[in-house]
């Protein structure tokens, strides 16, 4: 079993509540069936598993693009 780390769970609780709450992503996810609100309540406690986020990099790597971006277009300083 692997072990998720503490500040990978937190990254994933914001997230969780970023996009809307267990419900809300839920149904982004098309989790229709009854159990799939649980499903992502139980990712606060023991993380989002890599294979969700890689399966749907539209809702969760879509920060990562930001990030890029912004560090991108910061201009770079000489030191003296």
């Amino acid at each position: 079993m692997n072990t998720v780390p503490p500040t990978q769970i937190a990254s994933d609780q914001a997230l969780i509540e970023q996009l809307g709450g267990p419900a809300q992503l839920a149904k982004l996810l098309g989790f229709t069936k009854p159990g799939g609100v649980q499903r992502i309540q139980n990712w606060k406690v023991r993380g989002i598993p890599a294979s969700v986020k890689l399966a749907h990099p539209h809702i969760f790597l879509s920060h990562l693009r930001l990030s890029k971006k912004r560090k991108a277009s910061k201009p770079v300083t000489e030191s003296a």
